[in-house]
């Protein structure tokens, strides 16, 4: 288990994994901005095959612009990553847990919109089977 964020396996062929966590996602009010194959990458990149493995950068627009408002350089942290990515058996997902990675800021108005997203993101995971 990581400290700094959800993780789990499940049983969902990889293709169907990636769609529940975009649907889910949209549900909290997340925007993908940012889809990474990090797969294609590291062919591309480095002539290497590698899993599938894919991260995606989630905004919720409302929580993102409170943030910013209360912590002008956040953006250093934004977006929030979800990865997807294959496992011998299955398929793993992990969420960033933003109280975390927020956690070295000092600011409790940005403690409190941390919490929000974390609460949301927390969602998502929980729904996926």
């Amino acid at each position: 288990m990581i400290s700094y964020g959800f993780e789990k396996q499940t049983d969902l062929p990889f293709g169907r994994a990636l769609e529940v966590v975009s649907e889910e996602l949209k549900k909290e009010g997340f925007g993908i901005l940012t889809e990474i194959d990090v797969k294609e990458k590291f062919r591309e990149k480095l002539g290497i095959d590698f899993k599938k493995y894919i991260i995606l950068g989630a905004c919720n627009p409302p929580l993102a612009h409170q943030a910013i408002l209360a912590e002008e350089n956040i953006g250093l942290m934004l977006p929030c990553n979800v990865i997807v990515y294959e496992k011998e058996k299955g398929t793993g997902i992990a969420v960033i847990k933003p109280t975390a990675a927020m956690g070295m800021i000092a600011n409790e108005k940005l403690r409190g919109v941390a919490e929000e997203v974390e609460a949301k993101l927390r969602k998502v995971f929980d729904s996926i089977p």
